[in-house]
């Protein structure tokens, strides 16, 4: 009996996600930093298994949203719980928090099929983790708990095996060479945006947006230019650094990436532009695909 069936990442920020989709991919696909808050849309990826056909949505970390753009994003991660056959609800490893406890009653509430991951174990002292698993079994009806590493791959693999029978029979919705319904704009515009987040100071990438004005492909090289968005005219200046350094390293570090991604060389250039506020509004956030 073959399954298929989307399965929902959830969790706070920073408690890794993606970190989690690129173990589960075999691959980095979505983008991943210390800073929480990095992802900000929904992410599909795909994994052929054996007994089925896993479909991850890698979702913004739920937080208290303030801007309009914090909405948006605490709103897609709460859309994947409708779409979702089975949700992971991922924590660190430490005791159950009262906004834990708010996200999983909603889960709960819709009658949804859920696994608590407990991640980075591997930095917490085994027996610091009993506990913590005990206490979250008093508190939630997961039907299985994972106590896991997503940055060493560790339990990746027992995750897997134990998905498909809590989704629903189907075909496979995907051909087995594919790993995720994103085009390489999308993955140009996250993987510029991702090295915005190392190279910037901490305030700085929460301001950032990144368009893939052009990609043009050709035989021995793919030609991209974006336009980064900043909120404010004094941040245009910390993003292009003194005598361009800042955007050059950006642009060497996204480049490196992209042409492994590409296997092929491949010539970016970037700009950036001031577009006052744009976080809070809700015109300029549509065109950007928020």
């Amino acid at each position: 009996m073959f399954k298929s069936g989307y399965i929902a990442i959830l969790g706070a920020p920073n408690v890794g996600k993606s970190t989690l989709l690129n173990a589960l991919l075999g691959a980095k696909l979505s983008i991943v930093c210390d800073k929480p808050q990095t992802t900000r849309q929904k992410f599909l990826g795909i994994v052929h298994h054996k007994e089925g056909q896993l479909l991850f949505l890698d979702t913004p970390g739920l937080h208290q949203a303030h801007k309009r753009l914090n909405q948006l994003m605490v709103d897609a991660a709460k859309s994947a719980i409708e779409e979702a056959d089975l949700i992971y609800y991922m924590v660190d490893p430490k005791a159950p928090t009262q906004a834990d406890f708010g996200f999983i009653q909603e889960i709960e509430a819709k009658n949804k099929n859920y696994f608590l991951l407990i991640n980075k174990i591997d930095k917490t002292d085994k027996l610091d983790l009993l506990p913590f698993v005990d206490a979250w079994r008093k508190k939630c009806k997961a039907k299985e708990i994972f106590l896991i590493s997503a940055l060493g791959s560790d339990g990746i693999q027992e995750i897997l095996n134990q998905s498909p029978q809590y989704l629903p029979e189907g075909p496979a919705y995907f051909p087995e060479d594919q790993i995720t319904n994103r085009d390489m704009r999308y993955l140009a515009s996250e993987i510029i945006r991702e090295k915005l987040f190392h190279l910037t100071s901490d305030e700085i990438p929460y301001s950032l947006a990144v368009v893939i004005e052009e990609y043009k492909e050709e035989t021995k090289i793919n030609r991209i230019a974006a336009t980064i968005f900043v909120e404010k005219e004094s941040q245009k200046p910390i993003v292009v650094g003194r005598g361009g350094a800042v955007l050059k390293k950006v642009g060497q570090a996204a480049r490196e990436e992209l042409e492994k991604l590409c296997d092929k060389k491949v010539f970016l250039s970037l700009f950036v532009k001031v577009v006052k506020d744009w976080t809070k509004k809700e015109s300029v956030l549509k065109e950007l695909g928020y």
